[in-house]
């Protein structure tokens, strides 16, 4: 089961240009819904603003090069390992979140394109890192849903007490937990059954990158963007925040 496309299935009922067309769509959703927010909330004014005042403000002007290093630390701080959160426990979750998405939007993409029928066969690695990618994501995904989510673990509040902030972490559970079902019931012959969860996983999946503009997913676009700013006005002078706790400090 792990090292079988299950896209290549589909066409048993379903030609392979359907989910082509269907992950082309669900990208320009999310090129749409980040879009919309950034309209929305004005980001792309507030980032300009905050440069332009930055930069009048800074007692020391950077190169180039002090530029390129500030970036390659934001992607291995905050990017690459989470480094941002201080609770460890969300840290890990918000990894296994990270790299299970990287792998399983990856994965799925090049089984879809590359692989869509059973004419070309599947190398098994892939199929196995879209399952790995998967499994990464429940853990880190109901972990958090369960045990970490500020108004549960802070809060007290009932576990199935959902906002709007849950939107993108319901969305993403249901999507990847649909698929994993699919997948189970696919190898298993009954096609009723397949067509049920494959419907499943397409719905949730459709809610996950079509709501783009409500939920959080625009968020992994713009926290790098602060992160790169935050260490370019620190790094320049203008910066009017404190420095940074130590480790001591904010335990």
């Amino acid at each position: 089961m792990f090292t079988s496309n299950p896209f290549a299935d589909l066409t048993v009922f379903l030609p392979p240009l359907a989910m082509q067309v269907y992950i082309i769509l669900m990208l320009l959703a999310i090129v749409i819904g980040t879009l919309w927010d950034m309209l929305h909330k004005s980001s792309g004014e507030y980032f300009a603003q905050r440069r332009k005042k930055a930069q009048a403000e800074a007692t020391r002007e950077l190169s180039g090069t002090d530029k390129a290093s500030l970036a390659i630390k934001t992607i291995a701080v905050e990017v690459a390992t989470a480094g941002e959160f201080c609770n460890p426990q969300r840290r890990i979750s918000h990894l296994l979140m990270f790299y299970g998405f990287l792998l399983y939007v990856t994965t799925t993409a090049i089984m879809v394109f590359g692989y869509p029928t059973h004419a070309t066969p599947t190398p098994m690695i892939i199929p196995l890192l879209w399952n790995i990618g998967a499994i990464m994501l429940l853990i880190g995904g109901y972990w958090f849903f369960f045990l970490l989510r500020v108004n549960v673990a802070r809060d007290g509040q009932p576990v199935f007490r959902l906002v709007l902030a849950d939107l993108f972490i319901v969305t993403l559970l249901g999507s990847v937990t649909f698929a994993f079902l699919w997948e189970i019931v696919q190898t298993m012959g009954n096609l009723t059954a397949t067509r049920i969860f494959f419907g499943l996983y397409i719905l949730f999946t459709t809610l996950l990158f079509g709501t783009v503009r409500w939920s959080k997913l625009a968020h992994m676009f713009f926290k790098p963007v602060v992160a790169f700013q935050r260490r370019v006005e620190e790094a320049n002078g203008s910066s009017s925040l404190p420095a940074p706790a130590t480790r001591n400090e904010r335990s």
